[in-house]
This record gives structure tokens, C-alpha cells and sequence, in this order.
């Protein structure tokens, strides 16, 4: 059943080319077609254009961004193709064409980053990209005029800048799969010997492009947040050492806070972004109040101006050290106080202070319950 849930989750993520046509997707690029011109910039800063690319006999444009799963799964592969291919006069750019005010934090749940132009370079340098990335993202105009319907979309052009090949890589999804049809590099490999791509287009599967008009869904969606319900119970020690255990089988991030603390108040929002952002996958976040118990109303009224849907609760004493020994003993008692337990108690991160936001998402993406794939 929990394999079913995951594959229904993805489907919503990333759809098929087929019918992913949307009332603003463009036509694609034809085979054939000339290729558009583009002035876009670069994660290092430069701006790249046709001409830029003028020594290559063969030019591969990938559009593709950060937080797509399918998009991230082809990575490696595309780091290979411009690898095995430079030597040939192969070059490949990458485009991220998405509006990053259009994409849903719901959207991001395989991922530690959307798909604005700062993060654009984190991504690259954390990868360690041998191709140009580029952004064009504020007008969407490049894209416009290719017409990628998924990510990751490849044209491929000849020396004439002429369209000989657009469609999927390859056509396993997954990174630890074996791919039958190695489509992209078939198309590298028949114009290098001058003969006819042998099959010109192929269908794409992958994440939507997140088109500018879609950024109204973003306010639907935070609409939506506000009508959701938000709880508070009281717990007690016995109640507190259950919720360290882990008996889930989820990812489970722990912040322990309270009203009167300023640091805990400032980080709240970053907490409710992940699980928004993750609450669709194997993870869970749960907020525990180090409030008095007669402020349960104060902190109430405090996670329902946050949208805190999650689980929420606050200790039934005062007694503070009694709430530091359920935790977790290793803890000082400064507040705030975050973990991330795996099922099964284990504690694979603790954090007194406040959290570094880019770093936990990293941590809960890349943490073997939750994944970058599915």
C-alpha cells in the first residue's frame, strides 16, 4: 500500500508528456526547425548565447531545473553525455526555464531547494555540473520558444543549428536502473557519423513545466493552509520518551520551543516550509512547547497564525528538566532544541540553537527513509 501512495504522489509530481499539455504550453520545437537564439545567464555569472557555441558540431540543450525528481535522476547522465562527448565537438547547455513563484511547497518534496537563480548555483556547485546552467525563469521566453513539456526535455542540433533529435535522455527514470534505449546518445552518435537519427522524436516523462500562470495555484495553496486544522495536546514523560522511540516508520523532525523565546519564534516559519514541503513523503514534524501549561491557549493562537497542521504539543508540568531529560539527556537545556529521529529511535542530528533551514532540508532529502527518487 505504501509503495501504491508513493507512486500516486509522484504521478501528481511529474506527469507524462502525453495530455501534459496545459492551455500555455507552446508547440514544440519541429524536427528540422532552427534553433531560437538566447541571451541567458549563467550559475558562474557569464551570459551564453548560440555563438557561444559556435565551435561545437553538435549542440544538446537540456531543460531541466533543481527540484524535479526525474530531473535530478538524470544528473549523473547528463554529466556523462558532456563528459564522453566534448572531445567529439559535442556541447551541452542546461536550461532551468521554471518560474520559481509558480512551484507549490508541495512540489518540493524531493528536494532541498526550488528553482530560483540563487539556489540554481548551489545545485550546480553541489554537483558539480561540467556544463553551463542557465536561467531563464523571469520571462520564460526561451522556453516559449522551444516548447519543453517536461523536465528533463533534450533538443539535440546539428552543426546547422537545424533540430535532429528532441525528447527523453534515455528511457529509465531511475538512476540504478538500466536503460534499453539510450535515445540522446543514439542521436549524438548518428550525426557524429553523418548519417540520420534513427528515431528524431520521443515522448518525455517528467515534472510539468511550472509556467508563470501557475503562480495563482501558489496563492490557493497558502489559502488552503489556513483552513486546515491546527492542534495542541499536552504530553507527559512517558508520552515524550514514546515520541523520541520512533515507532513509525517515518523521518521524524522534533523542535522543542516556546512563545517566549525569540530564536524559537524567528525559525518557526522555516519549520512549517519543510513540512509543507515533506509531509506527503515518509516524514513527519512535531512542535513541542516548553510553555508553562497554563500558556496552551497563548501557544495555540501561536501555531494557528503559522498554519501549523502538523502535531503539535506542549509538556504537562513546569518542571523543564524533566522535559530535558524525555528528550533527549545529551541536551543542555537551551532553547530552541530541534532532532531528527529515524524509526527506531535513532538520533541522526540534534541542534541546540537555532537551525541552519538550507542544511535540515538537505538532511531529511538525502536521508535514506525519505530520497531524492522514488
Amino acid at each position: 500500500m505504501r509503495a501504491f501512495q508513493k507512486l500516486i504522489f509522484a504521478i501528481v509530481l511529474c506527469v507524462n508528456a502525453v495530455g501534459a499539455f496545459s492551455a500555455d504550453q507552446p508547440e514544440t520545437l519541429k524536427i528540422g526547425a532552427q534553433a531560437p537564439d538566447f541571451n541567458l545567464l549563467g550559475v558562474d555569472g557569464k551570459r551564453y548565447s548560440l555563438k557561444s557555441f559556435a565551435g561545437a558540431d553538435i549542440l544538446a540543450i537540456v531543460f531541466t531545473c533543481n527540484h524535479c525528481p526525474t530531473a535530478q535522476a538524470y544528473e549523473e547522465r547528463i554529466k556523462k553525455l558532456t563528459a564522453d562527448y566534448k572531445a567529439k565537438k559535442v556541447a551541452v547547455v542546461a536550461i532551468s526555464s521554471n518560474d520559481p513563484k509558480a512551484i507549490l511547497l508541495d512540489e518540493l518534496g524531493y528536494t532541498d531547494m526550488s528553482d530560483t537563480y540563487d539556489e540554481m548555483k548551489i545545485r550546480a556547485k553541489d554537483m558539480a555540473y561540467n556544463f553551463p546552467y542557465l536561467y531563464d525563469g523571469d520571462d520564460q521566453k526561451i522556453a516559449l520558444a522551444y516548447g519543453p513539456v517536461a523536465t528533463p526535455h533534450i533538443f539535440i542540433f546539428d552543426k546547422a543549428r537545424k533540430l535532429q533529435y528532441n525528447g527523453r535522455i534515455d528511457d529509465v527514470e531511475k538512476p540504478t536502473g538500466t536503460p534499453k534505449n539510450l535515445d540522446a546518445k543514439n542521436a549524438i552518435e548518428a550525426l557524429l557519423a553523418g548519417k540520420p537519427v534513427p528515431v528524431p522524436t520521443t515522448k518525455t516523462f517528467g515534472c510539468s513545466m511550472k509556467w508563470a500562470s501557475k503562480e495563482d495555484n501558489v496563492k490557493k495553496e497558502q489559502t488552503a493552509w489556513a483552513k486546515e486544522p491546527v492542534t495542541l495536546e499536552t504530553i507527559d514523560e512517558p508520552g515524550l520518551k514514546e515520541l523520541i522511540q520512533n515507532k513509525s516508520d517515518k523521518l521524524r523532525l522534533i523542535n522543542v520551543w516556546a512563545t517566549w523565546c525569540g530564536p524559537c519564534v524567528t525559525e518557526f516559519p522555516d519549520f512549517m516550509v519543510m513540512h509543507h514541503m515533506y509531509r506527503r513523503r515518509d516524514f513527519e514534524f512535531i512542535s513541542i512547547s516548553a510553555d508553562n501549561p497554563d500558556k496552551k491557549d497563548k501557544v495555540l493562537k501561536f501555531l494557528q497564525g503559522k498554519f501549523a497542521s502538523n502535531k503539535n504539543y506542549i509538556f504537562n508540568i513546569e518542571d523543564k528538566y524533566k522535559l530535558i531529560e524525555a528528550v533527549d539527556s545529551k541536551w543542555q537545556g537551551a532553547l530552541p532544541y530541534t532532532i531528527l529521529v529515524e524509526p527506531g529511535g535513532k538520533i541522526v542530528y540534534s541542534q541546540q540553537g537555532p537551525i541552519d533551514p538550507a542544511k535540515m532540508k538537505k538532511l531529511i532529502v538525502e536521508n535514506k527513509y525519505v530520497g531524492r527518487y522514488y
